[in-house]
């Protein structure tokens, strides 16, 4: 079905919405002397969107706060390693859970040359899955692929934290985008050039190369 938006300049997208990169998995903690405990903040409750950043929502989804701001931060980033022909994402698919803690990607939605084009779509596994399963990688350190090929994401801190589908991301990045078949959980780290391949920047480095390779940007 044509989407009815009229593309949109990246440079629209980005300046309203900042790219995140890799956070750590976890952060070390000094042991200080016993003090009184701070009052926890409560949680800012779920709300209804119609849209990520830029894109509509294909079927409004109900969002917490911070999930939604990083799928915004997320779509930026994805737009920004895309083809130079295509527009902002115009439409997002997907579903988000009942709490609003988690949200099920199944397409994005761009304009090129007038026309509207499923950029990804869940059920067709050609690169610009894997690419776009590096993005959610990413930005978020639980990413499941869902029957159906839906990419599943939850609120969390992005970072490799050695998870069972890290490491089929990680080989099936490794196979298809370069070639290199292994059955060693760290390959990555001679493809991006850091010696620590479990290191933010080196994960950040592999996932953000795969995303490009996948949606066939790699070369500028």
């Amino acid at each position: 079905m044509k989407s009815p938006s009229a593309p949109l300049s990246r440079r629209g997208l980005l300046a309203g919405t900042a790219v995140a990169s890799a956070a750590a998995v976890t952060a070390t903690v000094a042991t200080a002397p016993a003090v009184a405990a701070s009052p926890v903040r409560a949680a800012l409750p779920a709300v209804t969107h119609d849209g990520i950043a830029t894109a509509r929502l294909a079927a409004p989804a109900v969002l917490e706060p911070d999930l939604h701001e990083r799928l915004g931060a997320w779509l930026a980033f994805w737009s920004a390693n895309s083809p130079r022909g295509w527009s902002v994402p115009t439409e997002v698919a997907g579903q988000a859970d009942a709490t609003g803690e988690a949200f099920t990607l199944h397409a994005i939605r761009v304009v090129v040359d007038d026309q509207p084009v499923d950029a990804f779509v869940a059920g067709r596994p050609d690169h610009a899955h894997l690419g776009t399963l590096a993005s959610l990688h990413h930005h978020f350190g639980q990413v499941t692929v869902i029957a159906g090929g839906g990419l599943r994401v939850v609120d969390s801190e992005a970072g490799f934290t050695g998870s069972p589908e890290q490491v089929a991301f990680a080989f099936a990045a490794c196979d298809r985008l370069w070639g290199v078949r292994t059955a060693r959980v760290a390959p990555w780290r001679h493809l991006v050039g850091h010696a620590d391949s479990a290191s933010r920047p080196a994960w950040a480095a592999f996932t953000r190369t795969a995303l490009r390779r996948g949606l066939r940007t790699d070369t500028y």
